[in-house]
């Protein structure tokens, strides 16, 4: 592949389209829709970030993201779809029909602003303006919409592999920071030092792990130091942020080899301190191998195709943590849903506060440890309403995929789908055969008492 320098970048290299094997049929057909609208309204727009080293790689990416010279108001203005969102990073989401493309204005990580100033609010009122670039005072980026160049807006991308560009202009890849050598050579390295990356944004530091993970990559000796060095300090950024990260590298393919990294580093500790802590230990003897063994299984359906719910996936990795915390509670005196009720809530106090689980999720993943003992009820009270539940099949595969292996819980899984089929193949009748076939009286319709009027529609005299 031959390169040339960029003459209006410092810096940067160029790979012509001959040169390369990216094809515009690889590409999503709305990503281009973009594209292409922002040049011929004479803006500068680029592919960039995981797309271009994903199409290098010959893998199929899963987001196609855009970065312009354009502004967010400017881009908002040629896309009828289009939402700004985002405080932190001001973005433009453009929404078609099945698939969102984000589009970034090129932005430069320092600030020659002067002293945010006091501005008067529509009530008259004085408040001071939030500055375009802010940090905390251990270095954190706060808020970060300084508009800069092309390759400014590289620069401040977190690994080397992530700051390729493909221009639509001329179909051709810009390297800014050496990304195609360590793509090349299967290496994971921050832009900068990275001691000062991860404390920017410290979760770059699972972003490292995942990427490794997912590409087969090994890091750089110096990202990999200061990742383990900065360890500790993954809980400074937010924890629904964490949540989302977390969820990306569980559901990756590749959960087992992130969570090894994870470990080895620290960052799994730092984020699980409980949980990594008797993951570690032993019960009456006996390893905690679960997690690993469900980990290896979650990875193999996900590289299947198949979808996984976050409340199935937390109960899978999580499950005989909670089912041990449980039966402490039965030993002092708890009933069976109470039991399993404060184990829920008590893992949730522990890991909430660092990796913060959706309450929705929460009570998702307490109903499918709850609700494992009425499987053995057969057919137990209205076993039709226990189908009709939005989370029976997450029931159904977390005892299949934890138990499945037992000769009497796969005849009562069994049993369960035969039920489950037949419901599906005998829809509801309607109200008027119901009643014919049970004998039984319709309801008479209650009529409606009509509402003395009062106040302005009250009539006057």
């Amino acid at each position: 592949m031959k390169k040339k320098k960029n003459p209006e970048k410092s810096g940067s290299v160029i790979i012509a389209r001959q040169e390369h094997g990216i094809s515009r049929k690889l590409m999503s057909p709305n990503a281009l829709r973009v594209l292409y609208r922002l040049k011929d309204n004479g803006f500068v727009a680029y592919l960039v970030g995981g797309c271009v080293r994903d199409l290098l790689l010959g893998r199929e990416p899963k987001d196609f993201d855009v970065v312009t010279n354009a502004t967010p108001g400017e881009v908002k203005r040629m896309f009828r779809s289009c939402r700004l969102v985002g405080r932190r990073f001001r973005l433009a989401h453009i929404h078609f029909k099945e698939e969102l493309i984000e589009v970034a204005t090129f932005r430069s990580q320092a600030s020659d602003e002067p002293e945010p100033e006091a501005v008067e609010t529509r009530r008259g009122e004085q408040r001071q303006r939030l500055p375009h670039m802010l940090m905390d005072d251990e270095g954190m980026i706060l808020r970060d919409n300084v508009f800069g160049t092309p390759e400014e807006d590289a620069l401040r991308r977190d690994f080397t592999v992530n700051a390729l560009a493909y221009d639509i202009a001329d179909f051709s890849i810009i390297d800014f920071a050496s990304g195609l050598a360590d793509l090349g050579a299967g290496i994971i390295r921050t832009i900068g030092d990275p001691a000062v990356r991860f404390q920017e944004d410290p979760v770059r530091m699972l972003r490292a792990v995942r990427f490794a993970a997912q590409l087969g990559f090994t890091m750089a000796e110096e990202t990999r130091k200061a990742l383990v060095a900065s360890a500790d300090t993954i809980v400074r950024a937010a924890p629904p942020r964490l949540y989302d990260e977390m969820l990306k590298i569980l559901l990756s393919g590749e959960g087992a080899k992130c969570c090894d990294l994870l470990r080895q580093t620290g960052l799994f500790a730092a984020l699980f301190p409980a949980f990594s802590a008797w993951l570690d230990s032993e019960s009456e003897g006996f390893p905690h191998t679960r997690f690993g063994e469900m980990l290896t299984c979650v990875d193999s359906r996900i590289q299947k195709g198949d979808k996984i719910s976050p409340p199935l996936l937390l109960a899978l990795l999580f499950g005989e943590y909670l089912d041990e915390k449980a039966e402490n509670f039965r030993a002092k005196g708890a009933p069976w849903q109470q039991s399993i009720d404060a184990a829920t809530a008590e893992f949730l106090g522990e890991v909430c506060p660092f990796v913060q689980i959706t309450n929705r999720v929460g009570l998702a993943l307490r109903d499918i440890i709850a609700q494992q003992t009425r499987l053995k009820l057969i057919p137990g009270r209205r076993p039709q309403a226990f189908i009709a539940r939005n989370d029976f099949n997450d029931i159904i595969e977390y005892c299949r995929l934890i138990h499945g292996d037992k000769k009497d819980v796969a005849g009562r899984l069994e049993w369960w789908r035969a039920q489950a089929e037949q419901m599906e193949q005998e829809p509801l009748a309607p109200l008027s055969k119901r009643t014919e076939e049970t004998g039984a009286p319709p309801r008479k319709k209650r009529r409606r008492r009509r509402r003395k009027q009062h106040g302005l529609h009250q009539s006057t005299k």
